[in-house]
């Protein structure tokens, strides 16, 4: 079985998939003239600006639910596999995934916002109804809703709890079944409450943990001040080939790069589309620009808190692909979360392995909340007279099973399912919002213009000619 998810999982994440997503954050980076660089002061004050409303979160709790679903084991786990496997240089194409991927998180988030609908008393939308409103092809858009719910329900939830259990073993000694056991027990309490209690907890613990991470982060660079034009230039170096301890890897360190940068931010990927769509919101572009903006929290601010405590410490191996390691920093270690908790120690001794447990706790156990959201919006989706009770709480099933299971299985299967899952969701959105541009960068154009003639801007379809947004005019 192994062989086989691993067979599949090298056909989901072949070199087509990493070209695509370069590609198209490329292509919506040009066509929007770069407006992850022109609209940043927009992004921030943007995040504060529409509050919640009968049918719809706002726009800080749109956020941090998106930002629930981003910042996750990829985040700590997630870079040090990439530095273990793609060498420092990894850390450059992950900048330049979320750089690039900002464009496409706005192109995405954007359509979800113009094509939501309200269904079971709120707002509901994503990739499966954009790809049938604005597309106008339904199979597709069931195969999404479909791939989405077993990603986010069955594939993904296995990573982070898994993340959480082992983590929690290594720091504090607690059995993995008791620390799966309690996390689905929670977040059977969470999800049971439906999307306005998801938005609560995630608006209250979301710039905690963001907060407490990237503080701990800067306390070890300013203890490492010396270094950092050091680790910049190895992270430069080894990026393009040119590090002599790194030669010849430079394919795995774009590939590992993308896959855990993808993993990690999830622009492209069709996840944040859902958190964007249940936003009130007086024009799409406002979402578009706010989910944008996650991208760079996820991978800019905390993906690089990760990797310069790395980098700073040394505490790193770097897999040779021929067999043995390029770099053996760290004796006797797996590849994962334990370089970063060994990263910590160095210098607060002790310390390193609970606040990494504790950090992975908030990071992992929010992103599950996020998949449940996501998860529950493509079956609502499917069920188009309103959610089944039974299916309802199918799911709710499911995924707290996944939970449980992922917590007690091996990380290296965990891992190597949820790359199918995010593979899958990447190939089937990043196509559709390609062909289903227009409406977002019309959109974009109609906001420049309010602005520039002094009006909060406020959209409506009619003017531009969209079809099926009925929550727009």
């Amino acid at each position: 079985m192994e062989q086989i998810i691993t067979a599949v999982n090298n056909v989901v994440w072949s070199d087509a998939l990493i070209l695509l997503c370069l590609g198209t954050g490329i292509y919506f980076s040009i066509i929007t003239r770069f407006l992850q660089v022109r609209y940043l002061k927009d992004m921030i004050t943007l995040l504060f600006g529409n509050k919640a409303s009968a049918k719809g979160v706002s726009s800080f709790q749109a956020f941090a639910i998106a930002i629930s679903g981003r910042v996750g084991t990829g985040n700590i786990a997630g870079v040090a596999t990439a530095i273990a496997m793609g060498g420092p240089g990894a850390v450059f194409w992950m900048w330049a995934i979320a750089f690039l991927g900002a464009a496409s998180a706005y192109v995405e988030a954007t359509l979800g916002q113009i094509y939501k609908q309200v269904k079971d008393g709120q707002y509901r939308g994503g990739p499966a109804f954009y790809i049938e409103k604005g597309l106008g092809v339904k199979w597709y858009a069931v195969l999404f809703a479909v791939a989405t719910i077993l990603s986010t329900a069955l594939f993904l939830p296995g990573v982070q709890s898994n993340s959480i259990a082992t983590s929690a073993k290594t720091a504090f000694d607690i059995p993995v079944e008791i620390t799966g056991g309690a996390i689905t027990i929670l977040l059977g309490l969470i999800i049971f409450g439906g999307v306005k209690r998801i938005g609560k907890v995630a608006e209250f613990v979301v710039p905690f943990m963001a907060g407490a991470y990237i503080l701990m982060a800067l306390i070890i660079i300013a203890i490492n001040i010396t270094q950092v034009p050091a680790v910049f230039a190895l992270i430069m170096r080894s990026a393009f080939d040119m590090e002599p301890a790194f030669a010849g890897i430079f394919g795995m360190a774009v590939s590992w790069g993308v896959k855990r940068g993808i993993y990690s931010n999830e622009a492209g990927q069709g996840t944040a589309p859902h958190a964007a769509a249940a936003a009130e919101a007086s024009h799409p572009v406002k979402q578009g620009l706010v989910q944008a903006f996650s991208v760079y929290v996820d991978t800019l601010f905390v993906c690089t808190a990760t990797a310069l405590m790395i980098l700073f410490t040394g505490k790193y191996n770097v897999v040779n692909p021929t067999g043995g390691f390029l770099v053996e920093h760290v004796k006797g270690m797996a590849i994962g979360s334990e370089f970063t908790q060994q990263a910590i120690n160095t210098h607060f001794p002790s310390l390193g392995s609970g606040f990494v447990s504790i950090a992975l706790l908030f990071f992992a156990f929010t992103t599950i909340m996020a998949y449940y959201y996501i998860a529950e919006t493509n079956l609502s989706y499917l069920m188009k007279e309103g959610n089944s009770k039974i299916l309802l709480w199918s799911l709710r099933g499911l995924i707290m099973a996944a939970t449980f299971y992922g917590s007690i299985k091996t990380a290296e299967l965990a891992w190597t399912v949820g790359d199918i899952g995010v593979g899958l969701m990447a190939w089937l959105n990043i196509i559709a919002i390609l062909l289903l541009r227009k409406p977002a960068l019309d959109a974009l154009k109609d906001y420049q213009q309010q602005k520039k003639e002094g009006k909060d801007p406020v959209y409506k379809a009619s003017n531009m000619g969209v079809e099926n947004a009925e929550e727009w005019g």
